[in-house]
């Protein structure tokens, strides 16, 4: 591992969080002796942030902990584009007004992880909109547009990739990283922003504004890039055969994304652990030993850690409980999804599909006969088989990880 002289390379290094960087000792050396201002864009094509976006929002923070300015720049100009960055095709164009109502939802999530306000280390949210949308074309183009070169953007990955398998980028896409690029631009001369973080998706990006700030103001500013972050087993950081592992509440149970973290790989914990939770590394080290049953132990601090950070200690120790409720003591649990209904009884495969198990009857009949359907710890295999209720709230499990309460309403 590389010596670095200050606080923040260091941190970033020793949880985790680098893969590329421009010039490292050049800022290793400018963080060591001065307030580093830094930014991430987030584009707001949802109304929250997934589970995927987390390394970057943990990457603010350790800004900030290495006593460093946080800038989180919500795209609301580029936006309007979207990022085409080794998509396959362009995302769906959203309104002006959607946009800004998802804005407006996401931002919530970042009062969690960082400290506001006008300190020299505060964080700071701004929206690229400010500026992109009072562009003029033609000076744009004169001024910025000089500056790219179109064989040079032809040559990222995040772009050849897309030519090569000969799908189609519009130019609209095409514009994307020259306006993330006028982004650093723009934040280097109103906030002395000296540093850009992102994706490994987002290498391109960055040094295209790493090189207009140079060209254009003989500016010297800085570009991190974080790995990809995929699970022990491949799948992408986020994604759930459920769906998206949304961060706000409004948009996923904290049950249920307490669960996403305490179904987490064994080989992941560790990883997981420093990327996600500010425990100290020893005990982090402690933790990741544990072997067979014990490293349960280990998902269960990081599915608390995690939750507490996002969702606040009442949801962290609500889905604690619930979890105890529901494996070590065979009860109900409060936060656990609910099923009601207003008959005195229901069929297995109905229940199911209502707990939201199952997409359709078809797929919740063929969980059932292939033995991954439970009621009350009980495995039914019988698809025909009716859930008598009479009062009572009855758990039903698919597989070892998925439970919920059918009750009559």
């Amino acid at each position: 591992m590389t010596e670095y002289t200050s606080s923040l390379l260091r941190l970033l290094s020793e949880r985790g969080y680098i893969h590329q960087m421009t010039d490292a000792s050049a800022l290793d050396a400018l963080a060591a002796k001065q307030v580093v201002p830094g930014y991430i864009g987030f584009d707001p094509t949802a109304p929250s942030l997934h589970v995927g976006s987390m390394v970057q929002i943990m990457l603010l923070r350790r800004l900030q902990q290495a006593g460093h300015k946080p800038i989180v720049l919500m795209g609301g100009g580029t936006g309007k584009i979207g990022d085409p960055s080794f998509k396959d095709e362009a995302r769906k164009l959203l309104t002006d007004d959607l946009i800004t109502q998802n804005v407006a939802s996401i931002k919530t999530v970042f009062e969690r992880f960082l400290t506001f306000g006008d300190g020299p280390t505060d964080a700071v949210m701004l929206d690229n909109a400010e500026w992109l949308d009072r562009l003029e074309y033609i000076p744009f183009l004169r001024e910025v547009g000089q500056h790219f070169s179109v064989n040079r953007m032809l040559s990222f990955d995040s772009v050849k990739q897309r030519l090569d398998r000969e799908q189609s980028l519009s130019f609209l896409e095409f514009n994307y990283m020259i306006l993330q690029a006028y982004d650093f631009r723009e934040l280097s001369q109103r906030y002395d922003c000296r540093l850009q973080m992102g994706g490994s998706d987002q290498w391109g990006n960055i040094v295209n504004g790493i090189e207009l700030a140079r060209r254009m103001d003989g500016k010297e500013v800085f570009g991190v890039t974080t790995p990809l972050l995929t699970t022990a087993d491949g799948a992408k950081m986020g994604k759930t055969m459920n769906g998206a592992v949304w961060l706000n509440e409004d948009a996923l149970p904290a049950w249920d994304f307490w669960q996403y973290w305490r179904n987490a790989d064994d080989r992941d914990v560790g990883k997981f652990l420093r990327l996600f939770t500010d425990l100290p590394l020893d005990e982090i080290a402690r933790l990741e030993a544990l072997e067979g049953s014990e490293i349960n132990a280990a998902k269960i601090v990081l599915a608390n850690e995690v939750t507490r950070l996002v969702r606040g200690d009442e949801a962290a120790n609500a889905a604690e409980a619930t979890a105890a409720a529901t494996f070590a003591g065979g009860g109900l649990g409060q936060d656990l999804p609910t099923f009601d209904v207003t008959e005195d009884d229901i069929s297995i495969v109905d229940a199911l599909v209502g707990l939201g198990f199952a997409a359709s009857r078809g797929e919740a009949k063929r969980l059932v006969t292939g033995g991954g359907a439970r009621i009350d710890g009980v495995t039914v295999t019988d698809e025909s088989h009716r859930i008598a209720l009479s009062g009572n709230e009855i758990r039903v499990s698919s597989g070892k990880k998925k439970h919920g309460i059918v009750r009559r309403a």
